[in-house]
């Protein structure tokens, strides 16, 4: 039925609820910056709400996101390039893991990813690719699901598009080889991840922590995390 499952990753196989968790998220790297004698701390969450702006709305193909997020935060940043790009390596490497306390994994999922793997299909992990691939490993390792050799894990350094672009799934489809309409993608965001439908895959909504910001769109399936698994099952 399908060649590839595309899984969206906070609130989808992460029991995480964003809201909550990026402002303690925020929070930790404000007060590292701060410990290192970083001045301009307090402007630090603000450059990055504004750079992650311009990287969703960036259509340029010829960019990675990783590229137009750096053009854009060191804009009007008073501390040199390489300098401030260690410091994010030291907090992902450091401080980001101590974040884990705020989620945790979703009961059936880890299963649920093995038994996957155990037959003939492309997994790839299709979270908005705003952070960079560190972050998304520690994320997949806090839902019990890192160990496994995913065809694509969707990140800043890979990506040329962000949800909700219909141009970030083609792209996905791209790398991986797989025409959209033999891709199912399962998320928990109806304006993010049903976009997919849009460029021909077949979406199925996941309830348990469902964003729904009113986008007029319809998945093919739909139901918690425990009908996925039975979904998944018959495929």
């Amino acid at each position: 039925m399908f060649e590839a499952l595309l899984f969206d990753l906070d609130g989808t196989l992460l029991n995480i609820d964003m809201d909550y968790f990026l402002p303690r998220y925020f929070s930790s790297m404000q007060a590292m910056a701060y410990s290192m004698g970083y001045k301009e701390a307090e402007r630090l969450v603000q450059k990055i709400w504004f750079s992650t702006e311009k990287m969703i709305a960036n259509t340029d193909a010829e960019k990675t996101n990783e590229e137009v997020f750096y053009e854009e935060f060191f804009q009007d940043w008073p501390y040199p390039a390489e300098e401030f790009l260690s410091f994010f390596d030291t907090f992902y490497e450091e401080e980001f893991p101590r974040l884990s306390k705020y989620c945790q994994p979703f009961p059936g999922v880890p299963q649920m990813m093995e038994n996957l793997f155990g037959r003939d299909l492309k997994i790839v992990i299709a979270t908005n690719s705003v952070f960079p691939l560190t972050a998304i490993e520690k994320r997949l390792e806090w839902a019990g699901v890192g160990h496994f050799d995913y065809d694509l894990i969707t990140a800043y350094e890979n990506m040329h598009y962000c949800k909700p672009q219909p141009a970030y799934y083609e792209e996905i489809c791209d790398q991986i080889g797989v025409k959209p309409h033999n891709c199912l993608m399962v998320g928990n965001d109806t304006g993010e991840d049903l976009i997919a439908g849009q460029v021909g895959l077949k979406t199925f909504l996941v309830k348990n922590m469902l964003i729904d910001k009113g986008a007029p769109l319809k998945p093919d399936w739909q139901g918690e995390l425990e009908h996925l698994f039975k979904f998944l099952k018959k495929i």
